[in-house]
C-alpha cells in the first residue's frame, strides 16, 4: 500500500517537543544504556593491558559482548516473564529496566574488587563479571526499547530516539574518556599498574548508573505494557528461563572448549587459502553455527519434553515472528528485513578502518581523541537532534533516505582525504559531515524500527530488528583490513559509498509500500 505519512507539525511543535517527559527521560535511559559496553571494551582492555595480561587474554573478553547479539534469544522471555513481587508493584517494564540495571552495578562492582594481575583464578572472575555485564546491559537495552516504543505515539518516536542517541553517547564517553581520566588521575599507567586506581574508576561507574536506577524510579509504567495477552502459570515461565540458561549454557561451552580445536583448523585453512582472514572467518563461522546447533539441539529435545508449556512457547517466541509476516506479508516483510540488514552497512563497513585510517596518515593520538572523538561525539548528538527535528517536521521516510543518501556522499570525502594526506582541516571537515550524517540516519532508522513493531511483542520485535540491523554490516566489516591491503584506502572509500546505493532503493521501495503513520 503506497505511504501516507500525515505530517503537520510546525518548526516550533518540532523544537518544543524536545521538553516532553518522554522525551527527556530517553536522554537519562541513553545515558544508562550507553555507559556498560565501553566498561568491557576499550576501558576494560586498558586495565588488562596495565595488569600485564597477554593480548591473547584480552581478546578472550570481547565474548562478553555476545549477548548484544543474542539478545533477541531471550527477549521474549524479558517480555512476558514476570517479576516476584516488582512487577505488581511497579509494572512490568519498570521492573526489568530496575532489575537489569542492578545486575549492571552489581557487574561493574564485581569488576571493581578484582584484581586481574593476580593469577589467572582471577581473571576467569573478571571474565565472568564481564559477561554478566554483557547480558545485564544488553537485557536493559530489551526492555528501555520496549518502554521506549510504548511510552509514547509514532510522531514522538523520532525525538525519543535523538534524545537516546545523545545520552547514549554521553554515556559512552564516560565509561571511555571518564574512566581512563580517573584511573589516570589515581595514578595507574603501562609502567606503574595500580590496581586501587582502577578499583576506584570502575566503582565510580556502579555509582554513575544510579542516574538510570533514578530515572526508573521516578517514570511512570506504560500503560500497555500492563495488558497481558495470554495467562501462564509462574512455573511456565520458570521452566521457560531454566531452558534458556541451559541453551545458553550450552553454547557457551561449546564455544569456550573449541577454541584450540579452531586455532588449530584456522593454520591448516592458511595452507589452503593462503589467506588467513578469510581463514579465520570461515572457522569463526563454523564455530559458530557449531555453537548455535548445540544449543538449539538441547533447546529442541527439553521442549519437546512435558516439562514445558508448549503453546507458551508458541505465543512467546512463534508469535512474534508470524505476526510480522502476517501484518506486511512476505513480499513486503523481507523487503523490509533488507533494509534493517543493510540500512547502517557503508558506515559501519567504513568505521572498522577509520581509527588505522587516521593512524597512517600520520594523525596524533591527541589529534585522533581532539578531533575524532570529542568534537565527533558533539556532531553525533547534533545529528541525532537534526534528524528527530526533521522526521517531525518532514516524516521519517524522508528523513530515513535522506540519512541513506548523506551517509554514502560523506563516505566520499574520506577518498579527498586520503588523496590529501595529513590535513587537519580536512580531518574537521569530514568528521562534521560523517557524524552529523550518521547521527541524522541513526535518529531517522530507530524511529523507523520502532513503527515497525506490535505492541504485543515490541522487545522480542525490536531486538530482532536491532541485531540484524548490524549482523551483515560487522560481517563484511571483518574484511575491511583486506580489502584496503589490496586496493587502498582511496578505492575501498568509494566501494563504501557504492554498496549505499541499493539501500536508497530499499527505501524507495520501503516508501511506496509502506504506510508510516507519522
Amino acid at each position: 500500500m503506497p505511504s501516507k505519512e500525515i505530517v503537520d507539525h510546525s518548526w516550533k511543535e518540532s523544537l518544543l517537543s524536545f521538553t516532553h517527559p518522554r522525551v527527556v527521560t530517553m536522554l537519562f535511559f541513553g545515558f544508562a544504556a550507553g555507559l556498560p559496553i565501553l566498561l568491557i571494551f576499550s576501558s576494560l582492555s586498558l586495565w588488562l593491558r596495565e595488569a600485564g595480561v597477554a593480548r591473547s587474554t584480552v581478546t578472550f573478553f570481547s565474548w562478553a559482548a555476545l549477548g548484544y547479539s543474542f539478545k533477541f534469544v531471550w527477549a521474549p522471555l524479558v517480555d512476558k516473564l514476570p517479576i516476584f513481587y516488582l512487577t505488581k508493584k511497579i509494572g512490568r517494564r519498570k521492573s526489568w529496566i530496575l532489575v537489569s540495571q542492578i545486575m549492571v552495578i552489581a557487574a561493574i562492582f564485581w569488576m571493581a574488587f578484582t584484581d586481574p594481575s593476580k593469577g589467572e583464578s582471577y581473571l576467569h572472575l573478571m571474565a565472568l563479571a564481564a559477561v554478566l555485564l554483557g547480558f545485564s546491559s544488553a537485557t536493559q537495552d530489551i526492555v528501555i526499547d520496549a518502554y521506549r516504543i510504548e511510552s509514547a505515539d509514532s510522531d514522538l518516536q523520532a525525538m525519543m530516539a535523538s534524545t537516546y542517541i545523545a545520552g547514549y553517547r554521553i554515556g559512552m564517553l564516560a565509561a571511555g574518556a571518564g574512566a581512563l581520566f580517573i584511573a589516570d588521575f589515581f595514578g595507574s599507567d603501562i609502567q606503574n599498574y595500580d590496581y586501587n586506581a582502577w578499583k576506584y574508576s570502575y566503582l565510580i561507574m556502579g555509582l554513575l548508573m544510579l542516574i538510570g536506577v533514578a530515572t526508573t524510579l521516578i517514570i511512570p509504567e506504560p500503560e500497555v505494557a500492563q495488558d497481558d495477552s495470554y495467562s501462564y502459570s509462574t512455573k511456565d515461565y520458570f521452566s521457560s528461563f531454566f531452558l534458556f540458561l541451559i541453551a545458553a549454557s550450552v553454547f557457551s561451552g561449546i564455544f569456550y572448549f573449541s577454541s584450540d580445536l579452531a586455532s588449530a583448523l584456522k593454520k591448516s585453512l592458511n595452507d589452503v587459502f593462503i589467506n588467513r582472514h578469510l581463514s579465520g572467518f570461515i572457522v569463526e563461522v563454523l564455530r559458530l553455527v557449531f555453537a548455535l546447533s548445540g544449543a538449539s539441539l538441547i533447546a529442541y529435545l527439553i521442549g519437546s519434553t512435558s516439562l514445558l508449556n508448549k503453546k507458551m512457547i508458541k505465543d512467546t517466541y512463534v508469535a512474534p515472528v508470524k505476526d510480522f509476516f502476517d501484518r506486511y506479508g512476505i513480499s513486503l516483510a523481507i523487503l523490509l528485513l533488507s533494509l534493517v540488514g543493510l540500512y547502517r552497512i557503508s558506515d559501519i563497513v567504513l568505521g572498522v578502518v577509520s581509527n588505522l585510517f587516521y593512524q597512517d596518515l600520520g594523525f596524533s593520538k591527541t589529534e585522533i581523541a581532539s578531533i575524532v572523538k570529542t568534537y565527533g561525539l558533539f556532531m553525533t548528538i547534533g545529528g541525532g537532534f537534526l534528524g528527530g527535528i526533521l522526521s517531525f517536521r518532514y516524516g521519517v521516510i524522508k528523513i530515513l533516505f535522506a540519512g541513506a543518501l548523506l551517509s554514502s556522499v560523506t563516505n566520499l570525502l574520506f577518498m579527498a582525504m586520503a588523496h590529501l594526506g595529513h590535513n587537519v582541516f580536512m580531518l574537521y571537515v569530514v568528521i562534521s559531515a560523517d557524524n552529523l550524517a550518521a547521527g541524522l540516519a541513526s535518529a531517522a532508522f530507530v524511529a523507523f524500527l520502532s513503527s515497525l513493531t506490535n505492541i504485543k511483542f515490541t522487545a522480542v520485535q525490536y531486538a530482532v530488528f536491532s541485531s540484524i540491523m548490524t549482523l551483515l554490516p560487522k560481517i563484511f566489516g571483518g574484511y575491511s583490513g583486506t580489502i584496503v591491503d589490496n586496493v587502498g584506502y582511496e578505492i575501498f572509500f568509494l566501494i563504501t559509498a557504492l554498496i549505499g546505493i541499493p539501500v536508497l532503493f530499499l527505501v524507495w521501495f520501503a516508501g511506496k509500500y509502506l504506510e508510516v503513520k507519522q
